[in-house]
């Protein structure tokens, strides 16, 4: 199948290698032309978005947030580019408003739109195993499903704008799981335990998750190497407050987190850290007192 792929970041990049792995052929822009031109062993390389999708059947975007996805789909030609019936498909994380008025565009020029933001870091992207939250029709999740299980799996959670909604929720838990596990490590280590003792023994009980074994990793190597940048944790966790308020909804612990990040982002520099940074922050933040 023609793949047109918008956005060779972090995740995009291992994504497009697990595409090309399946058979597809691939179409590529980024607006940083390097990213997009270390692959062109396996895809091939355009300068603009619009001409990366003139002849897609399927087109993804992987973008930074929800004006950078505007700014590429509807100002800079991608949207009116795409053929008649050709499937685009929005894999980044955006507000879902964003993705519904989208999807509405799309529709009105005769053809076919979901919203599928991912799960899973850059290692989940690598190893094909991304939880895809999907908003949309079945009749174009079915289409896509072949796609889609090329990079991870695939879920249905209802109509467009589901998928970005789900992935707020998802990204609530992740944020605030990290923040548990950042504040546990800390406490435990202020009384002389080892955090990565603690966190073997923890591993396998009721508190054992994603995040602590994979994050609670990272801190107690304080490898801080971006798999899923702080920056863009926040603004998660701002969307989903935005979200909470539209619905007049109280999100009491999110709100301590998102202070949390907000603090690590623009106080000390750390937006391009791992959002496992959140206990760097807790490190540092106790320092200035």
């Amino acid at each position: 199948m023609n793949i047109a792929f918008i956005g060779i970041g972090l995740m995009g990049e291992p994504m497009v290698r697990n595409l090309a792995k399946a058979g597809h052929t691939l179409h590529i822009w980024n607006r940083s032309p390097k990213k997009a031109e270390a692959l062109a062993d396996i895809a091939t390389v355009y300068n603009t978005p619009a001409s990366a999708v003139k002849d897609a059947q399927v087109v993804i975007t992987m973008l930074a947030d929800g004006p950078a996805t505007t700014e590429v789909m509807i100002n800079q030609g991608v949207i009116d580019a795409t053929p008649a019936q050709a499937l685009i498909i929005d894999m980044g994380s955006v507000e879902p408003e964003v993705d519904v008025a989208i999807a509405a565009l799309v529709i009105s020029q005769n053809k076919r739109f979901l919203d599928a933001p991912v799960s899973g870091g850059v290692q989940g992207a690598e190893a094909a195993t991304l939880t895809i939250l999907v908003g949309g029709s079945k009749k174009d999740m079915a289409y896509a499903q072949p796609i889609f299980e090329a990079m991870g799996r695939p879920n249905l959670l209802g109509p467009h704008g589901a998928g970005q909604t789900a992935k707020l929720a998802n990204q609530l838990i992740v944020g605030i799981t990290i923040g548990a596990v950042a504040e546990a490590f800390k406490l435990a280590e202020s009384a002389g335990c080892d955090a990565a003792t603690l966190r073997s023994a923890l591993m396998g009980g009721f508190a054992d998750s994603k995040i602590l074994q994979l994050h609670g990793e990272r801190m107690a190597n304080r490898n801080f190497v971006a798999g899923g940048r702080s920056w863009s944790q926040l603004k998660d966790i701002k969307n989903a407050l935005s979200l909470a308020q539209e619905n007049q909804l109280n999100l009491p612990l999110a709100q301590c987190v998102e202070a949390g990040f907000s603090s690590l982002v623009d106080d000390y520099a750390g937006g391009e850290l791992d959002h496992s940074a959140y206990y760097l922050w807790l490190e540092k933040n106790h320092q200035q007192d």
